[in-house]
């Protein structure tokens, strides 16, 4: 610095232009974490608000450990249900008996161990059966014994079309925020959103719920179905004890999913890339929704808090209703006649779809999920047009809510289905599926690290080679 006539003038050199850019990044750096901090502390409100909710309405004693939060109903996945899962644990791999100094074959979706013990009377004859069973890809090769009869290829088909791989018809945005004002609508629209507002607290709050932007969720499944009864009789027992499968569920938000699902040795695989969602069995050619990309149903059953919370923002209280001595409360949602409309074919009509959440009041979590569809199909025989209806109904019991990650999921539960089909020129009957589901695995925020990659190596992903250990 120098003065001249009264006057100072800076002069700049290399080095004071590196301790203004070194304080420039610094100050940026400050920012960052800053926001962080608001972040962190506004995360820590929202979760204290949503442990207070919970524990208020369990009942939990200050300074004891706090328990997973349940929803107080008896569970129906009793030790007495023909169709519960068994305890045990998931085969993830089995032997190389190709090479035998060759690393164990990773299966790409765990099946029970029950299924396995039923391949034969030793493990040598279970592992070389398990082995010649994942070679032919059949879907009748996975109960080779015959004391073990299993499902038809037709019934496998139908169990895992209607009860592994349903899709809900509303496209729900859950790339954004989750926030509605409560007061603009009718009473009820308003009591709906205020009790949506009340389930987001209960599974975690907003601000994880926000921040929840992919998963990886394995589970074990175990399905049956009835005998075709007429019309005016009920709708009958399961036969036996069902079929039993594994299934493991990738989603990264807002419409990216892919569910694959092997019940007895047969496969179907089912997905949305966020442009159309599809799904294919394992002996025949993928089929394709018409219509915007769909949810899997399996998403409302507690395992996605946040797409659940999105979907009921448009819904009404309807009333009360007690399940399983539970007080709860209940939303409905119509879904459009656009949205059908779009969904529907020349020889497939959708009528209605109709959706209805059961949210406990002591808890605020969602105890219930129930939907409801009614669908004409069309055909032309010798110049008369006939029309056959099909309405089905399903209800899913959801139970053992567990934190993983600061979110509230369910861990078990059951759906069961009901298949009316009636019309002109044809007989009416029904049926009844039935699946009980648990969950053994779950993590949360899969793909955090994948943009982070991304960065590190500077390029938009197209040179970055996909690492053996990270899901692609």
């Amino acid at each position: 610095m120098n003065g001249f006539g009264g006057r100072i003038y800076w002069i700049e050199t290399t080095a004071t232009d590196a301790a203004l850019e070194n304080f420039k990044l610094r100050w940026e750096l400050f920012k960052v974490a800053c926001d962080q901090a608001e972040e962190f502390v506004e995360s820590v409100k929202q979760r204290i608000g949503s442990e207070c909710l919970v524990d208020e309405a369990t009942g939990s004693v200050a300074g004891r450990p706090r328990q997973a939060a349940t929803t107080g109903a008896p569970s129906i996945i009793s030790s007495s249900s023909s169709l519960s899962p068994s305890p045990s644990s998931m085969r993830k791999m089995y032997p190389n008996f190709d090479r035998e100094e060759g690393l164990d074959t990773v299966l790409e979706v765990p099946i029970p161990e029950e299924v396995v013990e039923s391949m034969g009377s030793n493990k040598t004859l279970q592992l070389q059966n398990m082995h010649q069973w994942l070679k032919n890809k059949s879907c009748t090769k996975l109960s080779p014994s015959p004391s073990t009869p299993t499902a038809s290829s037709a019934e496998l088909h139908l169990l895992l079309n209607v009860l592994g791989s349903p899709l809900i018809p509303v496209q729900v945005e859950s790339d954004h925020a989750i926030s509605r004002p409560v007061k603009d609508g009718s009473i009820e629209a308003s009591t709906a959103k205020y009790i949506t507002q009340q389930y987001v607290a209960a599974t975690g709050g907003q601000a994880a719920l926000n921040a929840l932007k992919s998963m990886y969720v394995m589970g074990m499944v175990r399905m049956g179905a009835s005998e075709f009864r007429s019309s005016e009789e009920d709708s009958g027992k399961i036969k036996g004890n069902g079929e039993v499968g594994g299934f493991v569920l990738w989603q990264k938000n807002p419409d990216l999913w892919v569910q694959e699902l092997v019940v007895s040795g047969c496969k179907i695989s089912a997905g949305s890339d966020g442009k159309l969602s599809w799904r294919q069995l394992a002996t025949q050619q993928s089929h394709a929704s018409k219509g915007p990309p769909r949810p899997l149903r399996r998403f409302f059953q507690g395992l996605d808090p946040k797409s659940t919370a999105n979907l009921f923002l448009d819904a009404v209280c309807v009333g009360e209703k007690i399940i399983n001595t539970d007080e709860c409360f209940i939303l409905k949602l119509d879904v459009s006649p656009t949205t059908l409309k779009a969904r529907s074919t020349k020889n497939l009509e959708i009528i209605h779809h109709t959706i209805w959440g059961y949210f406990s009041q002591r808890t605020g979590l969602l105890v219930k999920f129930e939907d409801s569809h009614l669908v004409r199909m069309s055909s032309n025989r010798g110049g008369h047009e006939q029309s056959v209806f099909w309405e089905t109904s399903m209800e899913s019991m959801i139970e053992d809510y567990k934190y993983v990650d600061a979110i509230n999921i369910a861990h078990s539960g059951q759906t069961k289905v009901t298949l009316f089909r009636y019309g002109t020129g044809s007989v009416s009957h029904k049926r009844r599926l039935e699946e009980s589901w648990r969950i053994e695995e779950r993590v949360m925020r899969v793909w955090e690290g994948w943009g982070d990659l991304v960065e590190a190596t500077g390029g938009d992903g197209g040179d970055v080679k996909v690492r053996d250990d990270m899901p692609n």
